[in-house]
C-alpha cells in the first residue's frame, strides 16, 4: 500500500499531478500547512510527500529541510520555482525524490511515482509504511 501526503494551500495546483499518480496510490491525504503536514505524519507516515513551494506558514523547502530531521530517508517531492542552479544549491543534503515544476502535470505524477518505485525496489527500506 503506498500512502502519499499532498501538502498545498490550494489542492487544484496538484489535480493533474494527481490524475498521473492517483492509479498507483492507495491512501491520499491532504494538508493545508507545513504545521498540519507534520501533524500528519507524527501519526501517520508516507512514503511519499509531494510539498508544494509556499505553504502560508513556511516554504516548501522548509517544510521539507523539519520532515528530514525528523526522518532522513523520507520520500518527498518539492514544487519549486528556483533556477536550476539556485535549487540545487537550497536543496543539497536533503535527498529530495524530485523536483517538480510550478503546475506539475500529469507527465510530472507518472515519472515521479517510475522514480518512486524504482527507488523502492532498489531500497525497500525507504518505505515509510507497510
Amino acid at each position: 500500500m503506498i500512502r502519499l501526503l499532498l501538502v498545498t494551500l490550494d489542492k487544484t495546483n496538484f489535480g493533474e499531478l494527481l490524475s498521473g499518480i492517483q492509479k498507483q496510490v492507495d491512501v491520499i491525504g491532504w494538508a493545508g500547512s507545513g504545521r498540519q503536514a507534520l501533524e500528519t505524519l507524527a501519526e501517520k507516515p508516507a512514503d511519499l510527500v509531494v510539498v508544494d513551494e509556499a505553504l502560508g506558514d513556511m516554504t516548501g523547502l522548509e517544510l521539507v529541510h523539519r520532515l528530514v530531521a525528523v526522518n532522513p530517508v523520507i520520500n518527498c517531492a518539492l514544487v519549486s520555482p528556483l533556477a536550476e542552479a539556485a535549487y540545487h544549491e537550497a536543496s543539497e543534503g536533503l535527498g529530495i525524490l524530485m523536483r517538480l515544476p510550478l503546475q506539475p502535470g500529469v507527465s510530472d505524477g507518472e515519472r515521479l511515482m517510475t522514480h518512486l518505485n524504482q527507488i523502492v525496489a532498489v531500497h525497500p527500506e525507504t518505505r515509510n509504511c507497510g
